[in-house]
């Protein structure tokens, strides 16, 4: 795209909606359903004093433990020096900037921070699994809330999350507990087909469409009809095609290629996403009315290290998928460096980290040689995972960069963004994008 194309689409775009009122909300232990309205320029104090504007029994928490405050598009979470620590995505914090939907932990109380209309049902469910996910964690529960009803509709979902956190599973799981459980579920992954074939692949085409087109060819769309379409890495679909992938949503058929009248599909759609969609649109890089469209029911599923309290199911889960049958107690020294690794490739690395151990013929979790890999330098690249596609594993290497750089660009300048962003040549505004994006204080 040109800059001049770029500036036309960021003119065309709105910026984000500001969230004029937000809700932290108490999910777990002795307080559970107690709340307190956040409002722009009026910090919510969270301690066990009763001089807090919220009050918590929890005993590890401490007298004044963090402060809340309502940003422009999101929270902040600052940390008063607490004894035990505010903790996001299992990492302690000092002050971030978390997105509507976060969850926090002080002591071993949760607690929600949303947006008015977020806060209204959204309890933890009180099932341990959905579909080929497992979890009983508040993040991994609540997420399950929202799938229980997207299978229970047609909505369109949007699943969003890191790579390797589930979103295939948790699509195959919505189709199976719905009411199209019997037809067909269509995987296409949206970044794994060139651009110039996309178009045919997603709506097919019609016998003497193009030369060697001797037969005619039915789409993904077509081949999911009565069933569930899984649009896996929505975000690249190339902007062009974007606006027919939305007629194709709004009025539920499909032109393709050399064919003289459309196709009527009665397909429900999955889409996922590792992309910050939001971001996309006001970028210039996705359409504002498709990501709207999509936008009806949106799931996020949270990183594996934001619940590592789930390594208890999901371990033993993985090792029976594996073969494994009788894996034992999932205890000791090697459940302590499961939980003290950062799992940036998620369950799917933690599958590949235990079929790896697997091999040399352990007979119970506590027998496992465990090989973890450390996060990818310039000097050691990432290694190669078969069973995700290109672009996953180039958005996982550019994320582990990204962090990485930022991290040892701040430790340079002491935390000076303007003395960073002026050595690094990154602007301010991106830098602090970058930092809310990677949990950094």
């Amino acid at each position: 795209m040109s800059q001049h194309s770029r500036t036309q689409a960021s003119r065309s775009t709105p910026a984000l909606p500001r969230i004029e009122a937000g809700v932290v909300r108490v999910l777990d232990g002795g307080d559970r359903g107690a709340q307190r309205e956040l409002k722009p320029k009026a910090p919510v104090v969270v301690g066990s004093d009763a001089g807090c504007d919220l009050v918590l029994r929890d005993p590890k928490v401490s007298r004044r433990h963090c402060e809340l405050t309502l940003g422009r598009y999101g929270f902040v979470a600052r940390d008063l020096e607490s004894r035990n620590g505010t903790h996001f995505e299992g990492s302690r914090v000092g002050e971030v900037a978390l997105p509507a939907g976060a969850i926090l932990k002080v002591g071993d109380t949760h607690l929600a921070l949303e947006t008015r209309d977020q806060a209204v049902t959204l309890e933890p469910s009180a099932r341990e699994a959905f579909g080929g996910l497992v979890g009983r964690s508040v993040a991994m529960r609540r997420a399950f809330t929202l799938l229980e009803r997207a299978a229970a509709s047609d909505a369109i979902v949007l699943l969003t999350g890191e790579t390797g956190a589930g979103k295939e599973l948790a699509a195959r799981g919505v189709h199976a507990a719905s009411a199209r459980a019997n037809g067909p579920f269509e995987v296409f992954d949206c970044g794994a087909v060139s651009p110039g074939l996309l178009h045919d692949a997603l709506f097919g085409h019609a016998r003497g469409a193009f030369t060697g087109a001797s037969a005619e060819k039915p789409g993904a769309f077509v081949r999911a009809a009565g069933g569930t379409l899984f649009l896996d890495e929505v975000a690249e679909v190339p902007l062009p095609l974007q606006g027919v992938l939305l007629r194709a949503l709004e009025e539920r058929e499909v032109l393709p290629l050399g064919a003289a009248a459309p196709v009527a599909v009665d397909v429900r759609i999955v889409a996922a996403t590792r992309r910050d969609l939001a971001e996309e649109v006001v970028a210039g890089r996705f359409r504002e009315d498709l990501y709207y469209r999509l936008n009806v029911l949106t799931v996020t599923l949270p990183p594996l290290r934001a619940r590592k309290g789930d390594l208890t199911l999901l371990v033993p889960a993985l090792l029976r998928e594996l073969g494994l049958q009788e894996p034992g107690v999932v205890d000791g020294p090697n459940l302590a460096r499961l939980e003290s690794h950062r799992f940036a490739g998620n369950v799917r690395e933690l599958r590949n980290v235990l079929e790896r151990a697997l091999v040399r013929g352990a007979r119970t979790f506590s027998e496992l040689e465990l090989t973890l890999d450390s996060a990818p330098t310039a000097a050691s690249a990432a290694p190669v995972d078969e069973t995700a596609s290109f672009s996953e594993q180039r958005q996982a290497a550019l994320d582990e960069f990204e962090r990485a750089y930022v991290v040892k660009l701040l430790a340079e300048h002491q935390g000076n963004i303007k003395a960073a962003s002026r050595a690094s040549g990154v602007e301010r505004t991106q830098l602090k994008r970058l930092m809310r994006k990677h949990g950094l204080r």
